[in-house]
């Protein structure tokens, strides 16, 4: 049974549910809109007891580009609180992927960009293409980090191998992030769906009760994920107000090096 919401498409069989990401014109960049229709399909899911997996990838060939840039330009023209309270909602549209009270699997083609990625990675476990495009970018927009990403990339990587890759904001891709502890195994592109779905398949096929209490028992310290979002939503909320940020998004529009002054 496949279903569709504005930006999201559930598809169901056999105890798992797959949720895909589904604005692929614009490479499953995170807007509002699309976080919404997230958030819409977990709260359906979380009711139901024949879902005992779910899978989340991107539809097109791209897991997700990251965050909206138009989004981000809107975000320049408002106050400090304004941004920093826009921030926490928005993270919690896409971050509602924790609430499921089953185990979840990203299964990562293509791009997985700065939110993107850290979206895949609050999944408990992420299958990734071997020539995946993975980035953690924030700081080449002039962007502080955000969607949990001085939370969750420390945890799976550890914090001196997250200080590099979120300072430097560079390029991996599918076969390092196996190697860094960001996702758990590379397969070649045509396979990351089939063997996210096969891993999936075998978590259903245990012991619900005991799947359910596992989940909950190797779930994310949620406090300390909620300080590190907060803290999150105020740089990034100062952020929006930098010189800085205006350069990086028009380099990025431009598709040349930034020019950063600090200000």
């Amino acid at each position: 049974m496949t279903v569709q919401a504005t930006g999201v498409l559930l598809d169901l069989e056999g105890g798992v549910a797959t949720l895909t990401l589904n604005d692929a014109a614009r490479r499953n960049a995170m807007t509002p809109e699309l976080g919404d229709a997230l958030r819409a399909r977990v709260e359906e899911l979380r009711g139901r007891e024949d879902v005992r997996a779910v899978v989340l990838a991107g539809a097109g060939g791209t897991f997700s580009a990251g965050g909206d840039l138009q989004m981000l330009e809107r975000l320049r023209q408002v106050s400090f609180e304004e941004a920093r309270v826009f921030m926490l909602d928005f993270y919690s549209r896409y971050l509602s992927i924790l609430d499921l009270p089953v185990p979840t699997v990203a299964a990562v083609e293509g791009a997985a960009i700065g939110a993107g990625l850290c979206v895949a990675l609050a999944c408990d476990m992420c299958i990734v293409s071997e020539d995946a495009k993975l980035a953690l970018n924030f700081v080449q927009l002039g962007l502080h980090p955000g969607m949990g990403a001085t939370w969750l990339v420390p945890l799976r990587t550890g914090p001196q191998r997250a200080a590099e890759l979120l300072l430097t904001g560079r390029r991996f891709d599918g076969r390092e992030a196996v190697r860094l502890g960001l996702a758990l195994e590379a397969t070649p592109a045509t396979e990351t769906r089939t063997r996210a779905r096969a891993l999936a398949t075998g978590i259903a096929s245990n012991a619900p009760l005991a799947t359910r209490g596992l989940k909950q028992r190797l779930g994310l310290d949620r406090a300390g994920l909620q300080r590190a979002l907060e803290e999150e939503a105020r740089l990034q909320a100062e952020s929006y107000g930098s010189a800085d940020l205006g350069e990086g998004l028009a380099a990025a529009a431009a598709r040349r090096p930034p020019v950063f002054q600090g200000r």
